[in-house]
């Protein structure tokens, strides 16, 4: 009886198939973790359903998924993400998390406090926008997605994505220019 571990899908051998997950892996784990934090909230949560959405990717063809890998993996960690939501009955919004775990670059303690501030005002600007919007920004911005791979995640139509980023962008950028200048706008409250 021939073993399995010798040829993987497609007639690749395993090593070859092992490789490419690795690659996978290596490429898009911190990409995929930060869009499921996003998600879900909660680090621990969020690489669970990372590792559940590698595990997946482990019995997928590697041909199959030829071209679009990172919109696969991205569709898969959001709809696992989702269900682990649906599940727990519960959605924190983004911490400052993503602040606490980067590396110090040591920039001079005025510009470090500087970012921090800034960076912690965008995070709370981006966290008032609704869900959707929030999530296409994530997938753009963080992610570095196209359009047609947002939308291919998300099951919107691209010309939605685009209304989307661009309505998201607009209040972030409206609301931020309140900010400056100390005025408050019946928008600010308006996603």
């Amino acid at each position: 009886m021939e073993s399995h571990d010798s040829t993987a899908s497609a007639g690749r051998p395993a090593t070859e198939v092992q490789e490419w997950i690795r690659q996978a892996l290596q490429r898009h784990e911190g990409p995929l973790v930060r869009y499921a934090l996003g998600i879900t909230g909660d680090l621990e949560t969020a690489r669970d359903v990372v590792q559940d959405t590698f595990l997946k990717l482990c019995s997928q063809d590697p041909e199959s998924l030829e071209g679009r890998l990172a919109p696969w993996l991205f569709t898969v960690c959001r709809r696992r993400a989702l269900d682990v939501l649906r599940k727990s009955h519960r959605m924190t919004p983004l911490t400052d998390v993503d602040l606490e775990t980067r590396p110090d670059t040591s920039p001079p303690p005025d510009v470090a406090s500087d970012t921090r501030e800034q960076t912690r005002h965008a995070l709370r600007l981006l966290s008032l926008l609704p869900l959707n919007q929030r999530e296409v920004v994530r997938l753009k911005f963080q992610n570095q997605l196209s359009y047609q791979e947002i939308a291919a995640v998300t099951s919107l139509s691209v010309s939605n994505v685009g209304f989307l980023l661009h309505t998201a962008i607009k209040t972030l950028r409206l609301r931020m220019a309140e900010m400056e200048t100390g005025t408050e706008s019946a928008s600010a409250v308006r996603p």
